[in-house]
């Protein structure tokens, strides 16, 4: 049984030391077929770029044509392999790390990774060159490419660049003036491009590129213009991320049982599948860093981890409210609802991002797109309906919405009161108090904020506050016979007889007071609809409630 390679992204070590490894090298094979030489490929935080750019820079290494039957003798491209394998002279940059707490740290941090870089280049190749680390970074570059030139007549450079967007992310959510200024016609970054662009005249070859966002493309494009961007071409949606075919055969590797894979994969699937980054993709993704997090605790102890979110990534997507920010106003507060809500988005996705100009609503949910929050569900007239993937990112979302509410309301939750709340469910089955916590809100939000109140606003509220609640499952507007009770919270764990709660919402605007008692009927009747469904009746311990929402009041009532 071969290891697990969380946490691994160097493609060398993984196959030396015993790791598993999906194999994703006929992208190699698909790659270099292609016509286009300089690639551009996004993808998510913890998809597997780091590890793909290894596995190129492995195999096209003029130096591991020895190694090359152990690295690859049992992959596909180790059975196919193709005219360009180690053939090439590997520079490789990753930009991820970089100090950004300034723009004097963000160039120096740019400019220490360009020249450490070159200098292991230099080394490994045996080149008769000096890198000066006081020297600015498009000049290293650039005395590089005429020293090859003349030191290596005849040969060809292959240029590797993971993470390149890296540092520009953090510069455009917490400091956009400095992105501007790195980016700008004079800037450091930019200048950098515009050598690497001129070296694709002598010797750089071939040219691939990962990040996550093309915030800079716009920005560089003068200077770098020659990228062919194929993020949403389906040939390639499965090359990152795994299948679930991929997954199961990881599972059978770790020796778990089809009765156990049976159990956790519905678990995975609702929390870290559903990513589709092409309208044309054929399945959809897991996230795979997500997926090792998983399996590794789940081998180590046995069970299924508490923390279904690997720390290292919720980090990351903390940075959602930044990102959020570049768009003002009410387009990223109804985007925010409809996501949360699941609802979908009908959208053109951005190809190039000018951070000059104020981001708007489009720009706004690309963004969402190419950092994992929202991904491809459909198409509606040709353009691509965009949605929350899985759980993780809703909890996301919820966080993100509740801080919103909090800012506005100068309320905050506590952490005892979602003990108190979770404790009310599941030992009594009543929603006293998590109905007491959102009328304060109701009750704190200006006059302005209820004219676009309604029965899904609402709800977005209650949603939010029970996504906290980690012993349930939380079904919002679960389709049962292409019917959808609006809330569901079922214990996780059913053979602790705790309870759960199915609740219909409806809302009232102020001055239709003399509407409650139709409202509550009407909610009512659908909630006994509801439970006379099998899917319902299957669940054990439910106790149903109508929630009716009048202006800032709320009135409940049980359903026996």
């Amino acid at each position: 049984m071969k290891k697990l390679p969380y946490g691994i992204s160097n493609y060398e070590e993984l196959i030396e030391d015993g790791y598993y490894y999906a194999d994703k090298t006929m992208y190699i094979e698909q790659l270099e077929n292609i016509p286009e030489k300089r690639i551009m490929f996004l993808r998510p935080r913890k998809f597997g770029k780091t590890l793909f750019t290894s596995t190129l820079e492995n195999y096209y290494d003029l130096k591991k044509v020895e190694k090359f039957e152990k690295l690859y003798g049992n992959t596909y491209i180790g059975k196919n392999p193709t005219k360009l394998k180690n053939r090439y002279h590997i520079l490789k940059f990753n930009f991820s790390g970089i100090d950004t707490t300034n723009e004097e740290t963000t160039i120096k941090g740019f400019r220490k990774e360009v020249a450490s870089s070159i200098k292991l280049f230099v080394e490994k190749y045996g080149m008769d060159f000096y890198v000066n680390n006081d020297d600015e970074a498009e000049n290293i570059l650039d005395n590089l490419i005429k020293a090859f030139n003349i030191q290596k007549e005849g040969e060809k450079i292959y240029v590797i660049i993971d993470e390149y967007d890296h540092f520009a992310n953090e510069l455009l959510g917490f400091n956009p003036n400095q992105f501007k200024s790195l980016v700008s016609k004079n800037g450091k970054v930019r200048k950098w491009y515009e050598i690497l662009k001129k070296g694709t005249e002598s010797v750089i070859d071939r040219i691939f590129i990962t990040g996550v966002a093309p915030i800079t493309l716009d920005s560089l494009t003068s200077g770098f213009n020659i990228g062919t961007d194929i993020t949403q071409d389906e040939s390639f949606n499965e090359m990152m991320g795994f299948t679930e075919q991929e997954l199961r055969k990881i599972m059978e590797e770790q020796e778990i049982s089809k009765e156990k894979q049976e159990e956790i994969l519905p678990i995975m699937r609702e929390n870290y599948d559903g990513y589709r980054f092409s309208i044309n993709g054929k399945e959809k993704i897991y996230n795979s860093n997500m997926c090792l997090y998983f399996l590794n605790r789940y081998i180590r102890f046995n069970r299924m981890p508490t923390e279904l979110i690997d720390m290292n990534i919720a980090s990351d997507y903390s940075k959602l409210g930044k990102m959020l920010d570049l768009c003002k106003g009410e387009e990223r507060e109804k985007v925010i609802e409809k996501t949360v809500s699941g609802e979908g988005i009908v959208s053109e996705i951005t190809q190039k991002f000018n951070p000059a100009i104020e981001f708007t609503e489009k720009d706004l949910v690309s963004m969402l797109y190419y950092l994992g929050y929202l991904t491809i569900a459909g198409e509606v007239f040709e353009k691509p309906e965009l949605k929350v993937p899985n759980r993780v990112m809703k909890e996301i979302y919820s966080e993100y919405f509740m801080e919103i509410l909090s800012r506005n309301t100068d309320l905050q939750i506590r952490e005892s009161d979602y003990n108190e709340i979770l404790q009310e469910i599941a030992i009594e089955g009543k929603i006293d108090k998590i109905v007491e916590l959102a009328q304060k809100y109701l009750q704190n939000l200006s006059n302005r904020d209820f004219v676009k109140f309604d029965e899904k606003y609402v709800k977005l509220i209650f949603y939010c506050i029970a996504m906290n609640l980690k012993i349930f499952r939380l079904k919002s507007e679960m389709e049962v016979q292409r019917k959808y009770p609006d809330i569901l919270l079922i214990p996780k764990d059913q053979s602790k007889g705790y309870k759960g709660v199915m609740i219909e919402f409806k809302y009232l605007k102020k001055g239709e007071e003399q509407r409650l008692k139709e409202k509550q009927e009407e909610a009512k009747k659908q909630i006994q609809e509801y439970g006379e469904f099998e899917e319902i009746k299957e669940l054990k311990n439910i106790i149903k409630y109508t929630v009716v929402a009048v202006n800032d009041k709320i009135y409940v009532e049980e359903i026996k």
